[in-house]
């Protein structure tokens, strides 16, 4: 299939102006990514199979698609999630015994799970250490900083159990906030935040076990994930009830439509991806596409906008306003008389951040065991019976560079890598020393001098004071 086949087509279809569009024109805006050829829906394989040995999945009536608990009965995950782009989408969890409910922010951003420890003005529950059992301290403190606010907490263990998923329970790393800075907001729903992302990113060390890697390993579960989010056309900051899915361990075939299209993670930290081009209107930015990836590309939830680097978003603009075309969101609360609207692109200093605006017009496959993420059109993103997003391809790729992905700077293992290297390197190069200075100096002997000393261990002891 050659390049024709290492691509994806996906138009972020204007959301409330869509109706009013002619159905022949460009779509308003496309990103392409490079992949490898769709997955049909009839040929979807189980996550971590080989697709020869395995007979395709077949929907069930309960939801179930691949995720299943230890002991082989289903797992529904539909409709786990609620919530908006604006604030998040939330989970609702019950932790320690006996169990407490929370309701808990999916971040495919970030790797730490973390909930309220204390009292905070902006949530209305927390999660009560000496109330639980089960909670083991681990006796040290972590801190966190995401790009908007920041937290400090304990790290202990409890048991958590997801209602709207599997039965069972499961010991995990979680720790308690008791301080944060512009992280709990007025209006929001959750009061806790689950990292989804890989253990590179888990502070205080990649040591500390994910929540996600504790469920694969004791649920037993495929290393996949993943998510709808039903909030396309609708306020970006609603009345955060909207619906939504988190499957963990599969896919769920009643949640997309076509056929999964998917992009290899170019490394295993954020899921970071590679975007090929912009085009806005039908008609590429015309950027050398490593601006694209400065100095990453990553599908992250915790986000609510498309954040584009700084250049390609002046571009984007200018591009907006030379075609007319804008890419938009309803707002509420301006007033009773007005439709008020706001663009759901924004730049960004270091990244372009697949937020959950874009996330919002698609179900989204976190496929961990072959290092890929998948996109299929979701049957939740439509306005009046229209789709407002869409994939296609295959396109040819010819006049692209071979690799847009920059050179990515050191992360946390390697650093850490180096430097005890380093150590291990000094510490080699003193006990060498130290040897040396110990070792007699021998030379030839010449004829004693009762005023001279000659004593090595003695000239050793006087060279030591």
């Amino acid at each position: 299939m050659g390049a024709l086949a290492r691509a994806l087509l996906l138009p972020l279809l204007v959301q409330w102006l869509l109706r009013a569009a002619s159905a022949l024109a460009p779509p308003p805006f496309t990103l392409p990514l490079r992949v490898a050829t769709a997955v049909p829906r009839e040929a979807s394989p189980t996550p971590g199979a080989r697709a020869a040995s395995v007979p395709p999945a077949k929907p069930r009536a309960d939801g179930l698609a691949l995720a299943l608990e230890p002991a082989g009965g289903a797992a529904n995950f539909l409709d786990n999630l609620q919530g908006d782009s604006g604030r998040g989408y939330y989970l609702e969890m019950l932790i320690g015994t006996p169990p407490q409910k929370l309701q808990i922010l999916v971040d495919t951003g970030s790797s730490n799970f973390a909930v309220a420890g204390a009292p905070h003005p902006f949530i209305d529950s927390y999660f009560d250490t000496e109330r639980s059992s089960t909670y083991h301290s681990k006796g040290f403190e972590v801190t966190v900083k995401y790009t908007q606010g920041s937290w400090t907490g304990f790290v202990g263990e409890d048991m958590v159990t997801i209602p709207k998923g599997f039965n069972s329970s499961f010991l995990v790393n979680i720790a308690t906030i008791f301080e944060s800075e512009n992280f709990f907001l007025p209006g929001i729903k959750w009061n806790g935040i689950l990292g989804l992302a890989y253990a590179t990113l888990a502070k205080p060390s990649s040591s500390l076990e994910t929540f996600f890697d504790s469920l694969v390993a004791q649920a037993k579960i495929p290393n996949v994930f993943s998510m709808q989010m039903c909030g396309a056309g609708l306020p970006v900051a609603g009345s955060g009830t909207n619906g939504g899915s988190l499957v963990l361990g599969g896919i769920e075939p009643s949640l997309y439509k076509g056929d999964i299209w998917y992009t290899p993670i170019k490394e295993e930290w954020y899921y970071q991806i590679e975007i090929l081009k912009l085009e806005i209107g039908g008609q590429s930015l015309n950027l050398d596409c490593r601006e694209y990836n400065a100095d990453k590309a990553i599908v992250d939830s915790g986000t609510t906008l498309l954040r584009l680097p700084q250049k390609v978003f002046d571009a984007v603009v200018e591009a907006v306003a030379r075609t007319s075309l804008l890419y938009i969101q309803p707002m509420l609360g301006a007033g009773l008389n007005y439709e008020c609207y706001r663009f759901g692109i924004s730049p960004s200093a270091n990244a372009l951040v697949i937020g959950a605006t874009v996330m919002e017009g698609f179900y989204v496959i976190f496929d961990r065991a072959r290092k890929r993420v998948g996109f299929a059109t979701s049957p939740c993103a439509e306005i009046a019976g229209v789709s407002v997003s869409e994939i296609s391809g295959p396109f040819s790729t010819d006049n692209i560079a071979s690799n847009c992905v920059p050179a990515l700077p050191l992360n946390e293992p390697i650093l850490w890598i180096i430097s005890y290297s380093l150590m291990s390197v000094c510490g080699i190069i003193l006990i060498v020393l130290i040897i040396l200075l110990l070792l007699p100096f021998r030379c030839r002997h010449r004829p004693r001098d009762p005023e001279v000393v000659n004593d090595e261990s003695s000239l050793v002891r006087h060279r030591w004071k």
